[in-house]
């Protein structure tokens, strides 16, 4: 077969394989998309009946945001080895949800864990090289209605922690003892309930700093590198508002619901800001030869005039 007659007389399969890479990246997104459609009827449902709160629309909106402003550079051919993760991950989650065989069907929870990791590869696939994946899994993985089982399964770890660090930090102005996740307070108990084990205050912190990671272009290692002092911040953030709430109330003096809000926002925000600015790299100073001289015309690609008299 010469190269004349080839573009005539070659395998069909040539025009299906073209016609598949020259697919755009909204035709492949919109095809995971139906494919997972009862992981995303589920995820409504739960956030709709109350089970679980909508913050996973958050996580949403800023991969939402950033296939948007990324979509100039969208990838023409996608990256093979992220597709093929995002075509497996699919059959998995839908393996998953429904069961196969004698494999019985997992929680919804467990298979919207790989349908959402999947759709994070499918994006992959697209994006930019320089985009780190592992913000884009994490905002993947915080879409989820998780928030009810976090309060269920880490909840109470976390307020024995927060009890037990409060007593430390109470002790030289009262007689505090520990029991459980209460706190006797100079004879008035006070209990560190479900909201002040600090989830939604983990959520938010998360989110923060994969959505600041992914703004500033942090890459993998370095996202990776601070993620464990994200975690920290969150906990010290937990710990100081509900130090500040367990003292005045064992001085016999509790907040008011409007003060005990006011301080929790205040101490969020500061959580949240200290992550973000962790996850903004920190730009080197420029050379002293890349500085402007006082007198001098220093436009680049041009000569240097001295106006100096």
């Amino acid at each position: 077969m010469s190269l004349a007659t080839l573009p005539h007389r070659h395998p069909r399969i040539v025009d299906w394989g073209i016609h598949i890479d020259r697919t755009p990246a909204a035709g492949w997104l919109a095809l995971q998309l139906a494919a997972l459609v009862p992981t995303w009827t589920w995820m409504v449902q739960r956030m709709r009946d109350g089970s679980d709160d909508p913050m996973g629309l958050l996580a949403l909106v800023a991969l939402a945001a950033l296939a948007w402003s990324r979509r100039r550079e969208l990838r023409a051919s996608p990256r093979l080895g992220w597709l093929a993760l995002a075509g497996a991950g699919t059959v998995l989650a839908t393996v998953l949800r429904t069961g196969v065989g004698g494999l019985p069907a997992l929680p919804p929870l467990a298979a919207g864990l790989v349908a959402v990791l999947a759709l994070s590869c499918g994006l992959l696939a697209f994006l930019p090289r320089r985009v780190a994946a592992l913000p884009v899994a994490g905002l993947s993985v915080l879409a989820l209605p998780l928030l009810s089982s976090l309060q269920f399964y880490a909840g109470y770890p976390l307020r024995v922690v927060t009890a037990e660090v409060s007593r430390w930090l109470l002790s030289p102005g009262f007689e505090v003892a520990r029991e459980g996740a209460s706190l006797m307070v100079d004879g008035r108990l006070v209990i560190v309930d479900a909201p002040c084990s600090g989830v939604q205050m983990v959520w938010l912190g998360y989110f923060t700093a994969c959505a600041v990671a992914l703004w500033a272009g942090r890459s993998d290692r370095g996202f990776m590198r601070r993620l464990p002092m994200v975690g920290l911040f969150v906990l010290a953030g937990n710990i100081v508002r509900n130090s500040v709430l367990i003292a005045f109330e064992g001085a016999g003096h509790p907040l008011a619901p409007w003060a005990h809000n006011t301080l929790g926002l205040l101490v969020l925000a500061a959580v949240c800001g200290a992550i973000a600015r962790l996850m903004v790299p920190v730009r080197p100073a420029p050379e002293p030869a890349e500085m402007p001289i006082e007198g001098l015309i220093t436009t680049q690609g041009s000569r240097h005039v001295d106006t100096v008299l």
